[in-house]
């Protein structure tokens, strides 16, 4: 037997001792109590067992309960007994669950979409979320613990928490066509029951955000807390890489709790008043992505009648969608900042929509979108891809001088490189013209696949979804740094970038031959970052370097080497063109370092 089964034996057997004891000697006068002994015993052998003893427990009068409900509520001790019931108002986006206890929203259904697993996508529910007012009228008042009088119209549900007829706290929910729901709070005769020293109520909204994404990893690095300040309409957001707490002592328009793909706003119409706490909280090996937290300060002016006036938005992470309201709301989408933002905005964005409305499988509305970007960029493709050229056919030359000065002298090598540039018309940074333009659109890509719903569950050839990885082997253990699956999308852009990346070697000279190997490293290390990443995204780098490939074989036919050559010839035998500016300072500053070294040696 083990220790743990001995230990279980004995404590059983001193169970029954101490109650055939108790029992015997100090109520010997009611012998019928001795027959139940053995329920105690029986109810710690099973679950059920142990409820039903629980559940047959003696209640209190009804007279007992009732002078304990005033003791702690006071004259909304009738509010704090009652049975659950839910009120449900919908329309043809949204699914509304509305509590009678707390009076509060418990959950909210978006028709239009499914979780990853394909159920029915809650936002939140009942046992992970909180919406609490707090008052007091010389008792704690939290409405979250009392029960509220349901009143439903059409698209308009009332809450009615009573304290009497004419004296209560109203919940008013009006939903409206689309995502909104216009939610009131308003005080009757609440005057005459709250002291006159009181000035503010306390709000406590909160939502622990479950996983409805296939990637889990992906929707935590998306989820969050977000608000705008009323003063110049500029948003904010905590930490949404790590554990983060804020206190708010500014006047906000609204605050969100959003997901990746879907958002809750809390918006007030008069603006929320300052201080506004906020928390934001990872849930490390919990089922749940994050546990968001507002506490609000809303002013009470003790009148006979008051309403305080908000809004609930409780939809899509989709920009135009969220731009319609006019709110700001659309800064919940990561476009990126400053210029990558408005290159998704005013260039991607647009094609995307406009390609979109071809009713085309989104893997093709991606080669499309690809196809349109690298025709926009021709022109300065070609002139990078020209300069390439120049570059090659200077390059026995280039490698004789650093063959000649090897180990000497790199500064003077340098100066007679650039010499050879200058004399033969070639402008070494001619190449990196066209990377001034890509640069934006990769990095404006890499913030609107994983952030665009329009992906979201679209599937293309083996990836069963584009705003998530795709997976063609699940490898069942972990890699670390890579994952635990093979992404092929990711594994064909990291190929292509090797590919690219030895095509492209071959021109480097000087200091930058010697880097190749970090122009090797880079795809490696993509491949172990792009593996959990969005499949649209590797699938889209995939393409543009597909692309760039076949721009570089027909320019490399359109383009004579030979001619080339002769020309750089004939411009080494015209005067020398001015110096530019950048060169004067770049020759300045190798003066000045030639004679910092001059003077260490001596």
């Amino acid at each position: 037997m083990k220790k743990y089964d001995k230990n279980s034996l004995i404590g059983f057997a001193l169970m029954a001792v101490i109650l055939i004891v108790f029992n015997t000697f100090f109520f010997p006068e009611i012998p019928q109590e001795q027959a139940p002994v053995s329920a105690p015993t029986e109810a710690i052998i099973t679950e059920n067992q142990f409820s039903e003893t629980t559940f047959s427990t003696p209640k209190l009068s009804n007279s007992v309960i009732s002078e304990e409900q005033k003791t702690k509520y006071g004259v909304f001790a009738s509010a704090a007994k009652g049975t659950d019931e839910f009120q449900i108002i919908e329309n043809d986006k949204l699914k509304i669950t509305v509590a009678n206890k707390g009076g509060r929203i418990v959950s909210v259904i978006l028709k239009e979409y499914q979780t990853f697993d394909s159920i029915a996508l809650d936002l939140f529910d009942a046992d992970s979320s909180r919406f609490n007012l707090q008052f007091t009228t010389g008792h704690n008042i939290n409405t979250a613990d009392l029960y509220f009088v349901a009143e439903q119209s059409s698209n308009t549900l009332s809450m009615k928490l009573k304290a009497d007829d004419s004296r209560y706290v109203e919940y008013l929910y009006t939903l409206t066509n689309d995502y909104l729901i216009n939610f009131d709070i308003k005080f009757i005769g609440m005057e005459s029951l709250i002291p006159t020293g009181i000035n503010y109520m306390n709000l406590e909204w909160q939502m622990k955000t479950p996983q409805t994404e296939k990637s889990k990893t992906n929707q935590d690095m998306y989820t969050g807390i977000q608000y705008q300040y009323s003063a110049d309409n500029e948003g904010d957001y905590l930490s949404f890489t790590s554990t983060d707490e804020d206190k708010i002592n500014a006047r906000l328009n609204w605050v969100a709790f959003k997901q990746q793909f879907f958002s809750a706003i809390f918006i007030a119409k008069d603006g929320f008043e300052k201080p506004t706490h906020l928390i934001s909280t990872k849930s490390e090996g919990s089922k749940f992505i994050k546990d968001l937290s507002a506490k609000f300060e809303l002013p009470y002016k003790h009148k006979s009648e008051e309403q305080l006036s908000f809004q609930f938005y409780f939809g899509p992470n989709h920009y135009k969608t969220l731009k319609a309201y006019e709110s700001g709301f659309e800064e919940l989408v990561p476009l990126g900042w400053g210029m990558f933002g408005w290159v998704n905005q005013y260039i991607i964005i647009p094609i995307f929509d406009f390609l979109s409305k071809f009713g085309f499988n989104y893997g093709i509305i991606i080669l499309l979108l690809t196809l349109i970007i690298k025709i926009g960029l021709a022109p300065f493709t070609y002139k990078a891809f020209l300069s390439q050229a120049k570059m090659k056919v200077l390059k026995p030359e280039i490698d004789k001088i650093n063959e000649k000065l090897k180990g000497k002298d790199p500064m003077k090598a340098q100066q007679e490189t650039m010499g050879l540039y200058r004399k033969a018309g070639v402008n070494p940074m001619g190449g990196c013209l066209p990377m001034l333009f890509q640069f934006p659109i990769l990095i404006a890509m890499f913030r609107f696949f994983p952030a665009s719903i329009e992906l979201r569950q679209e599937s293309f050839l083996w990836a069963d979804d584009l705003s998530s990885y795709d997976s063609i082997y699940d490898l069942g253990f972990n890699i670390p740094f890579y994952g635990d699956h093979i992404s092929l999308f990711t594994l064909l852009m990291t190929i292509s970038t090797l590919l690219y990346t030895s095509m492209n070697s071959s021109m480097a000279t000087g200091q930058m031959a010697q880097m190749k190997w970090m122009m090797y490293l880079m795809p490696i290390m993509f491949l172990g970052f792009f593996n959990n990443y969005a499949a649209g995204l590797s699938y889209y780098y995939f393409l543009a370097n597909m692309f760039t490939f076949t721009q570089q074989y027909f320019m490399k036919r359109f383009i004579n080497e030979d001619k080339i050559f002769a020309q750089l010839e004939a411009n080494k035998k015209k005067p020398a063109k001015p110096k530019s500016k950048f060169q004067k300072k770049l020759e300045e500053m190798q003066k000045k370092q030639e004679q910092q070294k001059s003077k260490k040696k001596k």
